[in-house]
Formats: structure tokens, C-alpha cells, sequence
């Protein structure tokens, strides 16, 4: 199990779970609490489970908020029933909001991971750009291949200068991957087994290759594969610049 398929399945478990507990935590002041107020409070648990969950887990974290009001904050206490009509209305008030505020946070989180996830890429490609401007070819390969255990999760990495042997799977530079002339389904499919090669090419002319060894499981985002991509071209460009052998 992925460490991301686990953070899914925990966010689940705690979108049934957190309102659960809060609506436990309100019953002794359910008689002085208004409904309106009980049902906020439950709201800011919703929230809660969406900011560091999914969308499903949002979605049942409101569905959860809801029974738990009902069962426990509503008459008859400890019963999947509401009489007052008010009651009623807080309820799907508080489904709908809840609903829609889960799904707000889970945006709003995603587009904060963006944007830190883009300006990391943007660092990554500059570091590099400096070290192929005052380094030797040899420092910006090592500095890619580093760089490239981190980005796509690896257990390892190497460069092969020279010759291609053999017909692994390919990393190409659009981020697709391809096994023979097949091109990987990389939405739903884990890494192929095996090296995987990602070739460096610079001036129009082949350079050598990435090995990259994966570790099993699903393949990173197609943005970390352009990355990736990018990097292997500027290990390109360093090793035409410096005029190294090629193979055409």
C-alpha cells in the first residue's frame, strides 16, 4: 500500500470518526446549545477533515456530520429521527454547507500544494541551470541524477554514457511512458518493471541515458515527469555545450 493510498483511507476513517466524536463532545450541552450553533461547530469539523483529506472523505465527513446531529444533538436523542421542523432544517442546512465548504477546502488545499509543488520544480531547474553555467558536465549529471531519486521517488539512478543497448521502457519528453511501441497508461497504471531509461539529448544529438530503477507502485504526476524530462535536456545541452562524444 502506497503511502498515498494509506492518507486516503485514514482521511476516510476520520471523515466518519471526527464529527462523531464532536457530536459526543456537544451532548452535555445540548439542552443550552442552539441547534444553529451545535450545527457550526460540526461544520468546522468538516473543514477540518477536508483540508487534509479528499473529496470523498469531505463529502462523508458532511454526511457523518449530519447523522451525528440528528442522533445525538436532535429530539429524540439517540435516534436517527428529528420531529421539530426546525431541527429538520438545520440538518440539511448543515449537509448543504457542509457539502459545499468541504469541497471549497479541499480546492483551496490543492491549489496551496500547486503552488508549492511548482515553485520546488521551478528551484530544481534553476539549481541546474547554474551548475551547467559554472560546473563541468560531469557535476551536472551527477547533480540531475540526485535530483532525479528525489523527484520521482527512486531507488536509484545512473547514467549511461554512449551507445543504446537494449530496448527498455522510456521516459519521454512530453512525460509519457512508453514499454516497446506501447505507450503506458500512466493515469492508471504503476511503473512498468524494471530500469526505465530517460535519454539525453542536446543540440539534436544523443548523449547517453538515465537508468532509472522505480520503486513499485503508482507512477509520480505528469508534472515530476516533465520535470524530469526538462532535466535530462539540460544534461543534454551541458554535454553538447562541452562538446563531449555523441551519437547521432
Amino acid at each position: 500500500m502506497s503511502g498515498y493510498r494509506l492518507h486516503d483511507r485514514i482521511a476516510l476513517i476520520a471523515a466518519v470518526m471526527a464529527p462523531f466524536l464532536v457530536a459526543l463532545a456537544l451532548v452535555p450541552f445540548r439542552t443550552s446549545l442552539s441547534a444553529t450553533n451545535a450545527a457550526l461547530v460540526l461544520v468546522v469539523a468538516v473543514v477540518a477533515v477536508a483540508a487534509n483529506g479528499s473529496r470523498p472523505a469531505g463529502a462523508l465527513a458532511a454526511l457523518s456530520a449530519a447523522a451525528w446531529f440528528d442522533f445525538f444533538l436532535t429530539r429524540p436523542y439517540q435516534r436517527f429521527a428529528i420531529t421539530d421542523r426546525d431541527d429538520i432544517g438545520t440538518a440539511v442546512l448543515l449537509l448543504i454547507v457542509g457539502l459545499v465548504v468541504s469541497q471549497l477546502a479541499v480546492r483551496v488545499r490543492r491549489l496551496q500544494v500547486t503552488v508549492v509543488t511548482d515553485a520546488a520544480y521551478l528551484a530544481c531547474l534553476q539549481d541546474t541551470a547554474r551548475i551547467a553555467e559554472g560546473g563541468s558536465p560531469q557535476d551536472v549529471v551527477e547533480h540531475v541524477r540526485r535530483e532525479l531519486i528525489g523527484l520521482l521517488r527512486l531507488r536509484g539512478c545512473r547514467f549511461e554514457h554512449g551507445m543504446l543497448m537494449g530496448r527498455p521502457p522510456r521516459l519521454e519528453h512530453d512525460g509519457r511512458v512508453w514499454v516497446g511501441r506501447r505507450a503506458w497508461d500512466t493515469e492508471r497504471d504503476d511503473w512498468p518493471r524494471g530500469e526505465i531509461e530517460l535519454r539525453a539529448v542536446g543540440g539534436g544529438h544523443y548523449y547517453g541515458r538515465f537508468m532509472l530503477d522505480p520503486i513499485p507502485g503508482p507512477l509520480p504526476s505528469s508534472q515530476a515527469r516533465l520535470v524530469a524530462a526538462a532535466l535530462a535536456a539540460q544534461t543534454g545541452a551541458a554535454l553538447d555545450t562541452a562538446g563531449l562524444s555523441r551519437t547521432d
